[in-house]
């Protein structure tokens, strides 16, 4: 399993960024795929996902009216949208795979069964 994640870098304040996310090695369509982040210093946490119908999202309160996740499944690739981006939002973001089959999208990192590297986004003046 590969994953190829791109869009990160510096933004200032209020500004956006695009991430994608394009795996390889596993059926892409029967994967709920998932973004999360990770600060310095701090814990991995949940950012968004989406289920493999590309209809079913669900977000981190932090993140809610702000990012937007959605998929191709015809090129296989998850993108997270980012816009008015915070000093707070800098961290490095992952993305994830999961086979888990439920009616919403799962926010638990135990349930993710591939990670990628992840890229770093970087909100500053």
């Amino acid at each position: 399993v590969q994953f190829v994640e791109s869009g990160g870098g510096l933004v200032q304040p209020g500004g956006s960024l695009r991430l994608s996310c394009a795996p390889s090695g596993f059926t892409f369509s029967s994967y709920t795929m998932g973004w999360f982040r990770q600060a310095p210093g701090k814990e991995r946490e949940f950012v968004a996902a989406i289920r493999w119908n590309g209809v079913t999202t669900y977000y981190g309160d932090s993140v809610k009216g702000r990012f937007t996740i959605s998929r191709d499944n015809g090129k296989k690739a998850v993108y997270l949208q980012m816009n008015s981006l915070k000093p707070e939002d800098t961290a490095v973001y992952y993305c994830a795979a999961s086979s888990l089959y439920s009616s919403l999208p799962t926010p638990q990192q135990g349930a993710y069964d591939y990670w990628g590297q992840g890229t770093q986004v970087t909100v500053s003046s």
